[in-house]
């Protein structure tokens, strides 16, 4: 028995698609599981939160803050990170995320990557990404390697 060979139960799933409410020989006739009577047994039963009357809690806790919904995700890279990277490598998002500095995420990938001055680099690389620092690019072509802008 291992992880790759679990499975669930035999008859403790049910399908997502199972057909409630059609006579009793169906096994789940009559009430169609909501049971007898009750605000939840009817149609319109309320919404999800709803407490009665009584003021949800979702509005009796006070907001803060504000949430920018056109804020961008930028990831900061230091130079001293692109050390790993051979002589005359080109060093792009892509080669940053495969070794591992950079990660854009599943769900919500990265805006954009921003190369920054911090620590020393002593290769010569051509750097692409989306936004370099001042310093950062000082140091990358100081060394005869280039800071392009993608």
């Amino acid at each position: 028995m291992d992880l790759s060979n679990l499975r669930p139960a035999e008859g403790s799933k049910h399908s997502d698609n199972f057909r409630r409410g059609r006579g009793h020989g169906s096994g789940n006739g009559k009430t169609a599981g909501k049971g007898h009577k009750g605000q939840k047994a009817r149609s319109g039963a309320p919404r999800i939160g709803f407490e009665g009357g009584q003021m949800p809690l979702y509005r009796r806790l006070p907001k803060r803050g504000f949430k920018n919904r056109n804020e961008k995700k930028i990831i900061a890279v230091n130079i001293s990170q692109l050390e790993i990277f051979e002589n005359d490598t080109v060093v792009d998002i892509k080669t940053l995320e495969e070794n591992g500095i950079v990660k854009l995420g599943k769900f919500r990938p990265a805006d954009g990557v921003k190369i920054l001055g911090n620590g020393d680099l002593t290769k010569k690389l051509t750097v692409k990404a989306n936004a370099f620092s001042a310093s950062a690019k000082e140091k990358i072509e100081a060394l005869g390697g280039t800071a392009e802008v993608m």
